[in-house]
């Protein structure tokens, strides 16, 4: 099941499955590489990103997850 969203202002969609971090969506799938992979636990911050105006690390947030928020 796809999911529509907006990145840095721009229309975006991914496919990936449930278990997938937001990371490799942000990285693999919409090829923006500024947002890192650093610890992989969140601890070091490399990964953090904005969903709805909160932070959020992208190497803990599964796809299920933010697709539950949306």
């Amino acid at each position: 099941m796809a999911i529509n969203f907006t990145v840095n202002g721009k229309a975006a969609s991914t496919d990936a499955p449930p278990t997938t971090p937001l990371l490799w969506v942000i990285r693999e799938d919409l090829k923006l590489t500024g947002t890192k992979f650093g610890c992989g636990t969140g601890l070091c911050g490399a990964c953090m990103v904005h969903i709805d105006g909160k932070r959020a690390f992208s190497c803990q947030t599964k796809c299920r997850r933010w697709r539950a928020s949306r």
